[in-house]
């Protein structure tokens, strides 16, 4: 049996109905909502803890984090507790460096991977009620060892600002999707 409305209507009305019901049902893109307080306005991100021997690594951590809030949020972020509607803390727990990959003829490492363990906490400052907690944050950053002396390249450091890059975009993501 052949319908008597136009095929471009019948797909138009699909269409529509399609989008109605996928409307309500809760997808949404990520990265683009959060889960935060709408009444807040400004965020303390408080300085890290360095429980490492490793110089500034929490420095970096940090300022890793303020570029990321102030680019993902419409947060005011401030370095002290005092007047912010939120306060963001944390710590450095461990870093460990480790040999991945050897060279076969000298046995030499090649390839090493960075962990970093970290600790971190959101809470309001009002209610002083935690809204987010995480107390095993890992990261990891692999890089590669020269075997060539006359070349070589010190390539932790630029390791460590990739690992604080990733952890300010996983930080931020877990905060704002309420991961």
């Amino acid at each position: 049996m052949r319908s008597s409305v136009p095929l471009g209507r019948r797909c138009g009305a699909g269409l529509l109905a399609l989008a109605v019901a996928a409307s309500g049902c809760g997808y949404r893109v990520a990265g683009r909502g959060s889960a935060l307080p709408r009444h807040w306005k400004t965020l303390a991100v408080l300085a890290l803890e360095n429980h490492t021997t490793h110089y500034r690594l929490e420095q970096r951590l940090r300022e890793a984090l303020v570029r990321e809030l102030l680019a993902r949020t419409r947060y005011r972020v401030v370095a002290s507790a005092e007047g912010a509607d939120a306060v963001l803390s944390g710590e450095v727990r461990s870093i460990e460096t480790s040999a991945v990959l050897f060279d076969a003829a000298t046995g030499r490492a090649t390839t090493m991977v960075v962990t970093v363990v970290t600790r971190v906490r959101l809470v309001d400052a009002a209610t002083q009620q935690e809204i987010y907690r995480n107390d095993n944050f890992v990261l990891r950053e692999q890089y590669e060892i020269t075997t060539d002396v006359s070349s070589f390249f010190e390539e932790q450091d630029p390791a460590l600002e990739r690992l604080a890059q990733d952890f300010a975009s996983r930080l931020v993501a877990a905060l704002l999707e309420k991961f």
